[in-house]
């Protein structure tokens, strides 16, 4: 029998997590330079088509269909939601169909967030190609290692979720430490922007970048909270939990950059809130409120120094993919260790820092982070490598010095043939702005 409570739930909560993949396109595109702007928004919405058709077609039946040793589902079992249109098709009280929805917005984010790494020099043809092969060959089986519970029968499901038991209510490692180390193995495929590291490549639109941000926080409230799959108390702890540790990632991420740069940025407010949703994610049914502000903190500052180690390290990550997604999904997953407790709705664990912890759930939420991190990063090595071999995965050096947005779409995102279009020529504004920048704002 349907619950029309629970099914109205999700059913908002999943339009909630869609609006995620247009807040992220201009969170992205804000923080973009001003001639890669469309493109930029153009890789997220292009996902979000692309994604959409493949989950019906065959992605939700490899992510959910019956395991196969736990490592993916069936993919002719639901080929075509076959067999989940059925009025009867339902679940504890959710019809199939719902749950289709709500999964295939996550999925459509996940694949859009890799798009950042490589900003300014993606054939849009190219990124295309690669975001429907990654999301057939990494986060459909992904997801089904953590997702996918059969019944009551944990044997059955995916060997992270249902068989390993690791903590992970919403995905950190299906989604952010998946699509954060597929931005780094395409970030080293693509390699590196001209005048990266020399040149300031400073975001074309922070108003932008902020209402992305406040779109992105809004939307993770389905994201997290609805993931218990209940309208309940447990889902009103996961949502002051998601509040909370946002909050805490923002202030720490604004407070390093007023002891390290001199002030505080709204770049790094808004960098710092995807920092705290991405760590809280997994955590988010699993720890106390107060953990929840512990953990932001934490990922705040780590994220906030993550985002410098490209210059160091020398791979070209445009717009901090890996700083925060990968970087911030681990802290997120490794830190349950220490600060989950038994005092949660969800999970009753005690770590560390409340007198468990232990072996075991330390191998629980190490090996899986480590086994997604290891498999997406060689899945989207191997991927973007044909895809560049084959049809070619960068513009020409005259487009990308032109600007991708006029070679790949036709199309300026601002229009400077009015008055004053010699003072902002789309040529040489991006880089002629005054006033100082803070080392975070040029990072992105």
């Amino acid at each position: 029998m349907v619950d029309t409570g629970i099914t109205a739930w999700i059913l908002t909560s999943a339009s909630l997590v869609l609006l995620m993949t247009p807040g992220l396109a201009m969170f992205y595109g804000g923080m973009n330079r001003h001639r890669g702007v469309l493109n930029m928004m153009m890789m997220s919405f292009g996902a979000l088509a692309l994604v959409s058709v493949l989950w019906v077609l065959y992605g939700y039946s490899v992510a959910f269909g019956p395991s196969i040793g736990g490592l993916v589902g069936n993919p002719l079992t639901y080929l075509g939601l076959e067999g989940l249109l059925a009025e009867d098709a339902v679940t504890n009280g959710l019809p199939d169909i719902v749950f289709v929805g709500y999964q295939a917005a996550f999925a459509i984010l996940t694949v859009a967030l890799i798009s950042g790494a490589v900003a300014d020099r993606a054939k849009f043809s190219a990124w295309m190609v690669f975001a429907g092969a990654w999301a057939t060959v990494a986060y459909f089986p992904v997801a089904h290692w953590v997702f996918a519970f059969q019944g009551d029968d944990l044997d059955e499901g995916g060997w992270i979720g249902s068989r390993l038991g690791t903590i992970d209510l919403a995905g950190g490692t299906a989604v952010h430490i998946n699509a954060g180390a597929a931005a780094l193995a395409l970030a080293l495929v693509l390699g590196r922007r001209k005048g990266f590291g020399k040149e300031p490549m400073r975001p074309n639109n922070l108003p932008l970048v902020m209402l992305g941000a406040g779109l992105l926080w809004f939307g993770w409230f389905g994201f997290n909270a609805a993931s218990t799959l209940a309208a309940n108390g447990a889902s009103g702890y996961v949502w002051v939990n998601t509040l909370v540790a946002t909050g805490a990632a923002c202030l720490a991420w604004l407070l390093v950059e007023r002891l390290r740069d001199g002030a505080s940025t709204s770049l790094g407010a808004a960098s710092g809130v995807v920092a705290g949703l991405v760590a809280i994610t997994p955590a988010c049914g699993a720890v106390t409120p107060v953990g929840a502000i512990c953990i932001g903190l934490i990922a705040g500052v780590l994220c906030a120094f993550a985002v410098g180690l490209k210059y160091k390290l020398g791979y070209d990550d445009s717009l901090d993919v890996v700083g925060v997604h990968l970087v911030g999904g681990l802290a997120g997953t490794m830190l349950i260790y220490f600060f989950a407790s038994d005092d949660a709705f969800y999970y009753g664990q005690n770590g560390l820092l409340y007198g468990g912890g232990g072996t075991e759930l330390l191998f629980k939420q190490t090996v899986p982070a480590l086994a997604v991190l290891a498999y997406s990063f060689v899945a989207a090595l191997v991927i973007g490598t044909i895809v560049d071999k084959t049809m070619g995965f960068r513009i020409s050096e005259e487009a990308e010095a032109e600007g991708i947005d006029g070679a790949e779409h036709a199309e300026a995102a601002y229009e400077f043939s009015g008055i004053g279009a010699r003072a902002f020529s789309p040529r040489t504004s991006s880089e002629s702005g005054s006033g100082s920048q803070s080392k975070s704002e040029v990072s992105a």
